[in-house]
């Protein structure tokens, strides 16, 4: 016991402790999350009128930051498979940072589904035993075991590995290997079973599409990654986290794989509606050419599509792959590109022309903004609080008192896996 309690007080020692930087990254995080939540507490005095959200369209910036972000959790899983499946060590020694990345993802995306209810504790009707979720049924239910359990495991592996790191032990391949192997498949259903929140909606029919599933994962292993190399660099200037170029060279070789795969999808579903011409044509066209003097979305389709063609451009070039300043552009591109495609290029669209034919413009209010900004803040806020404690424990800093006090002991280097 006495062992937990060192533990526990180690970590909150470095996270309450840092330099000006730190100080001022997380002043800046906590004014996000008070931004945030008055603009969530006018939103519950007044209720989703707040919101530019209305029955012709009733889901909007909220989910569509939900659809993103699940994606983000979903790409550690690229990360995963070359560090276990194949053993590359460049990969495996920062893979527990995916990890890291994936529980900031899931708990924003809760968040956000928690934001978007008008009602929120109507978030017990899908709790097992407390509410009714109508399972095996429900999509919703799905979405929620998938996510809560994909949450649970990432926790789970994450908690073991830097307690076992700690203690100077090597983690128990008969425990670790087989958690980190069902992660892969659990991480895939997550955006899975998204994705089929949408296309079994036959009542929309610009999300009935049996290809959404493959575009959602393609996507997720473009703007996922993309994130992660942004935060790798950052954390081996700012912590000297030891992240060879190697492994992101290689996450951005994947990436460029992903994108093609993004691109070829995209124009086959565009193909499909363009040349059959059908009634549904509609909503692909608000989307790309605008109807009856209604353009608001056009813009952002083709900024998106311009984002995600000069990213792959980018990354598929050697050259321009290896070299960070194009490397970090193509990032960013392709982060917009995604972030764009998953929001304002799949929400929307789906609901508009509505089903008497109204076209209702939507755009996000201030209070959405300040609302996902906090969300945002939480999200960034876990994510620095993970590596601040995980960094120094990979790194050997931070050690049982007993382990750093042994004769021989290493505290320098990251554990053997």
């Amino acid at each position: 016991m006495s062992g937990v309690v060192e533990f526990v007080k180690g970590c909150a020692r470095l996270v309450l402790t840092g330099g000006r930087a730190y100080k001022a990254w997380m002043a800046a995080l906590l004014a996000l999350v008070a931004i945030g939540a008055t603009a969530y507490a006018h939103q519950m005095r007044a209720g989703l009128i707040a919101t530019n959200m209305r029955d012709q369209v009733s889901w909007a910036f909220y989910i569509g930051n939900f659809t993103f972000l699940v994606g983000v959790a979903a790409a550690a899983v690229l990360l995963v498979i070359p560090a276990y499946v194949y053993q590359w060590k460049p990969i495996k020694e920062v893979a527990v940072l995916g990890e890291l990345l994936a529980i900031s993802a899931l708990t924003m995306c809760l968040l956000f589904i928690l934001v978007d209810m008008g009602r929120p504790d109507r978030f017990l009707h899908i709790v097992p035993l407390l509410g009714t979720p109508n399972w095996p049924r429900s999509l919703l239910a799905w979405d929620a075991l998938v996510l809560n359990a994909y949450l649970l495991l990432n926790l789970a592996l994450v908690l073991y590995l830097l307690v076992k790191t700690y203690r100077g032990e090597r983690y128990d391949k008969r425990i670790f290997l087989p958690l980190v192997l069902l992660s892969i498949p659990v991480a895939i259903s997550t955006h899975t079973v998204t994705a089929f929140l949408y296309n079994g909606m036959a009542a929309r029919p610009y999300w009935n599409a049996s290809i959404l599933a493959p575009r959602f994962i393609a996507s997720a292993f473009c703007s996922g990654p993309a994130v992660m190399i942004i935060l790798f660099q950052i954390l081996r200037r700012t912590n000297r986290f030891p992240i060879k170029d190697e492994a992101i060279w290689k996450i951005a070789e994947l990436m460029s794989y992903a994108m093609f795969l993004n691109l070829f999808l995209l124009g086959a579903e565009l193909f499909k509606e363009y040349y059959s011409a059908t009634e549904h044509l509609l909503y692909t066209q608000y989307f790309w050419q605008g109807l009856g003097g209604h353009r608001a979305l056009v813009p952002y389709a083709w900024i998106s599509l311009t984002c995600s063609v000069a990213a792959f451009v980018l990354f598929l070039i050697p050259r321009t792959r290896r070299n960070y300043v194009t490397l970090n552009l193509g990032c960013l591109l392709i982060w917009a590109g995604v972030y764009i495609e998953k929001g304002m290029g799949l929400i929307i669209p789906g609901f508009t022309p509505d089903t008497l034919g109204e076209i209702y413009e939507y755009t996000p209010t201030a209070t959405e903004w300040a609302i996902a900004a906090g969300v945002f803040g939480i999200g960034f806020l876990v994510f620095t609080v993970l590596v601040k404690i995980a960094v120094p424990i990979l790194v050997g800093t931070f050690r049982a008192p007993e382990r750093m006090a042994a004769p021989g002991s290493s505290t320098a280097g990251l554990p053997a896996h």
